[in-house]
């Protein structure tokens, strides 16, 4: 097994009469099943990347390659597709069936799966995503958050090595999101599936393994959460916030208190405020 699931080499990739480039020398490689965040303000190129990740775009310039083949190659595309699987930002668009089940097999039917194998993957991908009770459902009735499942469940059932979400959370409430990001994480740790999560909700992209940041076409920062994070300044001059817990660390910092850089969440705010008041304490 390859050690490498993407692979972006050099690529970039221009619109029609866009004065500049919306993917610029790109180079990135996803290693199988992590999960990686790409963050960026609008514009910052980070979708266009995403539709090149699934052959939905050609590098005009450079290579993408998806579990080893090259989305440059026409011949590829069906299995790529079936390897790397997207979800996009409304669930309404990947919905094409009036009953929930009919839906998830409208991928299978696509790929050529076989009647009698189409059931049982079904239903492991609707059990995967907490979906099995509403199988025989209208999905038009369904909320945002429950029809983004039914468009991974869709997805899964394929088998994918690969799924690229593009801010596949936006369009829910808080709700929605937790629910959908919940689902998406409990595949990549349970199943393996590798996850390009491409968002711009700084706490979304906390808990990734590693968080992506573009900004004008290019990739301008890389490295784990807390590496990334704990660079605020240069994040809020590329217009982007960090996780609320961070902010507050920065901010004391700033004002001469020694609070490590690294703090993300509540508990570990509460642990460095009682580092700082008992410091005598170790075991606090």
């Amino acid at each position: 097994m390859t050690d490498v699931r993407i692979e972006v080499q050099d690529a970039s990739f221009t619109y029609d009469e866009a004065p500049e480039a919306a993917v610029k020398d790109v180079s990135l490689s996803v290693k199988p099943g992590e999960f990686v965040a790409v963050l960026g303000h609008n514009g910052s190129g980070k979708s266009t990347l995403a539709k090149l990740l699934n052959a939905l775009y050609v590098p005009q310039s450079g290579r993408v390659l998806v579990c080893g083949m090259d989305t440059a190659d026409e011949k590829e595309l069906w299995n790529i597709r079936q390897q790397a699987g997207m979800i996009f930002q409304n669930p309404d668009n990947q919905i094409v069936a009036t009953v929930v089940q009919e839906d998830v097999a409208f991928g299978l039917e696509n790929i050529g799966v076989p009647q009698p194998e189409m059931m049982p993957r079904i239903n492991a991908a609707l059990q995967a995503v907490n979906m099995m009770d509403f199988a025989e459902h209208a999905p038009h009735m369904l909320s945002g958050g429950q029809k983004q499942r039914v468009a991974i469940a869709g997805i899964l059932a394929m088998e994918p090595s690969v799924i690229i979400a593009d801010e596949a959370t936006a369009m829910l409430d808080p709700s929605g999101r937790k629910d959908v990001l919940d689902t998406i994480r409990t595949l990549n740790r349970e199943k393996g599936i590798t996850v390009v999560w491409i968002t711009h909700f700084m706490e979304e992209a906390a808990q990734a393994d590693r968080v992506v940041v573009a900004s004008k076409g290019s990739i301008v920062l890389s490295g784990t959460p807390r590496e990334v994070f704990s660079q605020v300044d240069t994040l809020r001059e590329l217009h982007l916030d960090v996780p609320p817990m961070t902010a507050l660390a920065h901010e004391l910092a700033s004002a001469g208190m020694p609070v490590s850089s690294s703090v993300m969440t509540v508990d570990e705010m509460t642990e460095e405020v009682l580092r700082l008041l008992c410091p005598s304490n170790s075991n606090i």
